[in-house]
C-alpha cells in the first residue's frame, strides 16, 4: 500500500496502470441505481460509480451485484472471498458493508489495481471527509480501530488458494473471465481462464476452481457467481448450462439462478474498439 501512496502509475506487462488519486463523492448508491433484489431478475440500467468505483477495467462487474449477494447471504463481520477479484469491486462492496474480505488473482495488474481503489477507500473511511461522507461517521471508527482485519489481496491462482484455511468463508462472490472474450495477463500465464485454448479446457480449469471454493466454504456457504454465454463461429455456446453441470458434480447445490438485464447491448470487443 505504500507504492500506491508514493506512485502516480505503474508498467505492468507493458500496460501503465494509473495510480492517482481517486475523489470519492459518495459511499452509497443512489436509489436509482439499484433493484428489487427479492425477485430472479436483476437490472442495472446505469453502472454504480460510488466510492472508488471505476467501469474502466474490460470485463468487471457492476458493483451493484455483488452489493446484492452480499446483502442477501452475509451479515456484517462475515467473510467474502472473490478469487478472481478483477479491479477489486466484490471488496469495495465488502468493506462498505461491514464485512472482511480475501481478494485473489492471478493477474498482476488486477492485484495492482484492487490494492489502488481499496488503499483510497479505507484513506477516506480512516480520515472520515469529504464532508458529505458525515453519516459514515460510525462506521468510520470501526474502520480505524480494525483496518488491518478488513481486507486481504493476494497474487495467486484461484485453484489453489493454499493461504486461505478450510471452511473459513461465509460467501464466494466472483465474476470468472467468460470463454472466449476477453483476455487477461501474461501469454501462456498458467492457470488464467481467461486464455483457455478450448472450452473443454476452459470447464476443467473451471472445475479446478470450484473445487477449491468448495472447500474453503464454511458449511452452508454460497458460493453466488456471474457468468455469460457467448458465440464461436456464428455458433451459440451455453456455457451457464455447462459450467452449473460442473458445480453441480463438484458438490453444490442450486440455490436460485438469476438472470440479469444486460442494457445497451454491445460487444465487449465492439465497446473497447471504440475507446482505443
Amino acid at each position: 500500500m505504500e507504492f500506491v501512496s508514493k506512485n502516480k502509475k505503474v508498467v505492468i506487462e507493458d500496460q501503465e496502470i494509473s495510480l492517482e488519486p481517486i475523489e470519492v463523492k459518495r459511499l452509497e448508491p443512489t436509489p436509482e441505481e439499484l433493484t428489487d433484489i427479492s425477485t430472479t431478475v436483476w437490472s442495472f440500467p446505469t453502472r454504480g460509480t460510488w466510492a472508488t468505483h471505476k467501469g474502466d477495467y474490460r470485463g468487471n462487474w457492476a458493483p451493484q451485484i455483488p452489493r446484492a449477494l452480499i446483502l442477501e447471504y452475509t451479515s456484517p463481520g462475515d467473510v467474502v472471498l472473490d478469487p478472481m477479484v478483477g479491479s477489486g469491486t466484490t471488496c469495495i462492496e465488502a468493506i462498505l458493508l461491514g464485512r472482511s474480505c480475501i481478494a485473489v488473482d492471478i493477474n498482476y495488474s488486477a492485484v495492482m489495481l484492487t490494492h489502488h481503489r481499496l488503499y483510497y477507500l479505507m484513506k477516506v473511511l480512516k480520515e472520515g471527509k469529504p464532508r458529505s461522507l458525515a453519516d459514515y461517521a460510525g462506521r468510520g471508527t470501526a474502520v480505524r480501530e480494525s483496518a488491518s482485519n478488513w481486507y486481504r489481496v493476494y497474487y495467486g491462482d484461484a485453484r489453489n488458494m493454499d493461504k486461505i484455511p478450510d471452511s473459513s468463508v461465509d460467501l464466494v462472490a466472483t465474476h470468472p473471465p467468460y470463454f472466449n472474450i476477453i483476455e487477461y495477463g501474461e501469454r501462456g500465464t498458467e492457470g488464467d481462464l481467461s486464455r483457455a485454448r478450448s472450452l473443454e479446457e476452459y470447464l476443467a480449469m473451471l472445475r479446478q476452481v470450484a473445487r477449491e471454493v468448495y472447500r474453503v466454504l464454511k458449511p452452508g456457504g454460497v458460493l453466488g457467481i456471474l457468468l455469460g454465454d457467448t458465440r464461436i463461429r456464428k455458433h451459440y455456446v451455453p456455457i451457464t448450462h455447462y459450467a452449473l453441470t460442473v458445480l453441480l458434480d463438484v458438490g453444490f447445490v442450486l440455490k436460485e439462478e438469476v438472470i440479469k438485464v444486460q442494457h445497451r447491448m454491445r460487444t465487449t470487443r465492439e465497446i473497447w474498439s471504440k475507446l482505443r
